[in-house]
């Protein structure tokens, strides 16, 4: 999806070539991946997607004009008032946990200094809560750019139908739209980790199987125009927001363009042949058109197999980058939300990568207990009730999350860390901002929603008032400057000043 794309439709020829192309790239991937070598060492890095809004706490569509005053080390998403940030790998050991915050602070606060010439402000955030509904229908959200505006005919032409956004929790929101706007609303953090080709499948399943506790742990995105719905909304949302299937293709069993998984997995090659195998194209562009080579340094570009592979949304995504010295395959972890602030931030990538680590070293690894299923239920539970849900987890049957954390994982998640060798301060003080949080359940969305209460006059239970709506700019300018000290999250007040 970063690649450049020539058009905003695609005619019959150009998908039947794209197949064929496509066919080609997965048997030269299968051959490289047993043949070629690969980074045999890990490293971290990650992406971050943020939100522009005005002095009002609303939405503003000039992430074009910020992105003026930055480098191409940022770069636009779909939302015109969303822009990315990208941090370099780096080596977890040692000190690299300092070296993450510190380099992700400054580009944030470039982020702000660009922002702040142009009259906005950054949130960070998993899903904005002052975006409305007729935002999401107007066409200004979308940016310009035709590789959007190209994913989102393609995704109406499969589907055939409206998109609707459907969800209930405290309150129900339904509501249909032409087009992927609501997409737009689901900035998010991707954590990345690259693993040797002989150890990413353990990397992997490790991820899903903890896919639950951390969207549990980390959930920031209870509120969805203005309606109080699943603690991290942001995944319901997301997944039907890019759904190509009618409600019969759901009943067949069909499976959706964002997906948990259905199984684990022996080798990366698993996961790639599933997105050739189940996954009609979306954006069937050229190699010539987009401008990609066909070998870089003399390893294979794999255009076809990367581009489908960018228009699958695996919660848990396998990425081949040829663009290193060895070419290297991490996994993208794309479930947690921005925000909300940096050193929460660092602590949930302190968390994951330590409870990988221990996870995928394991002798009987956890994923041979644990079925499938039962991880993409805690995956929906977490996000459903983010610290107030309960989690499968083997020899421990049905616990509540909190407990499940503070009890069992954080000492798995700080082994994990010493056996990468962090340094040992780092693993305690980034370990004790999750424990603080799970005892205390206070994440993001808690925060939120405790925040809008105390913010909230007379006629603000309606979730479509004008009083509900003055209520979320309140809290949401508090939650800022709670964000602007970059104290974690689970010590901000939830007392509010109306």
């Amino acid at each position: 999806m970063g690649d450049a794309v020539s058009t905003e439709s695609y005619t019959p020829r150009q998908r039947t070539r794209y197949r064929q192309r496509l066919m080609e790239d997965l048997e030269v991937f299968d051959r490289y991946l047993q043949e070629a070598k690969f980074v045999d060492h890990g490293t971290i890095g990650l992406e971050l997607e943020l939100n522009l809004v005005d002095e009002h706490m609303q939405p503003k569509l000039c992430n074009e004009d910020v992105l003026a005053e930055l480098t191409d080390d940022y770069q636009s998403e779909i939302g015109a008032y969303n822009v990315e940030l990208n941090h370099p790998p780096l080596s977890i050991a040692g000190s690299g946990l300092t070296e993450l915050q510190e380099g992700l602070r400054e580009r944030l606060d470039r982020v702000r200094t660009a922002a702040a010439k142009v009259g906005a402000q950054v949130a960070m955030i998993g899903t904005l809560p002052s975006v409305t509904t007729d935002l999401l229908h107007d066409p200004s959200w979308m940016t310009p750019e035709n590789r959007y505006k190209a994913l989102s005919n393609s995704i109406l032409e499969s589907r055939g139908e409206l998109v609707r956004i459907d969800l209930e929790r405290e309150e129900h929101y339904h509501e249909d739209f032409e087009d992927i706007a609501p997409e737009s609303t689901c900035t998010s953090i991707q954590l990345h980790l690259q693993a040797a080709p002989d150890r990413f499948a353990a990397a992997w399943n490790a991820s899903q199987a903890i896919a639950g506790i951390q969207a549990a742990l980390s959930a920031n995105s209870p509120l969805f125009c203005g309606h109080k719905l699943w603690h991290e909304s942001r995944i319901p949302v997301f997944e039907q927001a890019i759904d190509t299937r009618t409600p019969e293709l759901i009943v067949q069993g069909v499976r959706p363009r964002v997906w948990f998984g259905d199984r684990w997995i022996t080798s990366a090659f698993d996961l790639f042949e599933e997105n050739v195998r189940y996954f009609s194209a979306l954006l069937p562009e050229d190699r010539v058109e987009a401008g990609t080579p066909i070998v870089t340094d003399g390893k294979p570009g794999l255009h076809y197999l990367n581009l489908q592979n960018g228009t699958i949304w695996r919660w848990n995504r396998p990425v081949y980058d040829p663009n290193t010295e060895l070419a290297h395959i991490r996994v993208e972890n794309r479930l947690l939300p921005a925000g909300p602030s940096v050193a929460d931030i660092v602590a949930d990538a302190a968390f994951y990568y330590g409870m990988v680590k221990f996870l995928g070293e394991q002798t009987r690894p956890v994923w041979s207990r644990l079925t499938i299923g039962d991880a993409k239920s805690n995956f929906l539970a977490g996000a459903r009730d983010g610290l107030h849900a309960s989690m499968t987890w083997p020899t421990l049957g049905h616990i509540p999350v909190d407990q499940l954390i503070t009890e069992h994982l954080l000492e798995q998640a700080e082994e994990g860390l010493r056996r990468l060798e962090v340094d040992p301060e780092l693993i305690e003080s980034n370990l004790a901002i999750i424990e603080g949080r799970a005892r205390s359940r206070q994440n993001g969305a808690t925060w939120q929603l405790a925040a809008l209460k105390n913010a909230s006059g007379p006629g603000a239970e309606e979730p479509d008032s004008a009083q509900r709506r003055e209520a979320i700019a309140t809290m949401l300018r508090a939650y800022l400057a709670n964000q602007s000290t970059g104290a974690p999250v689970h010590t901000w007040p939830t007392t509010i000043d109306r």
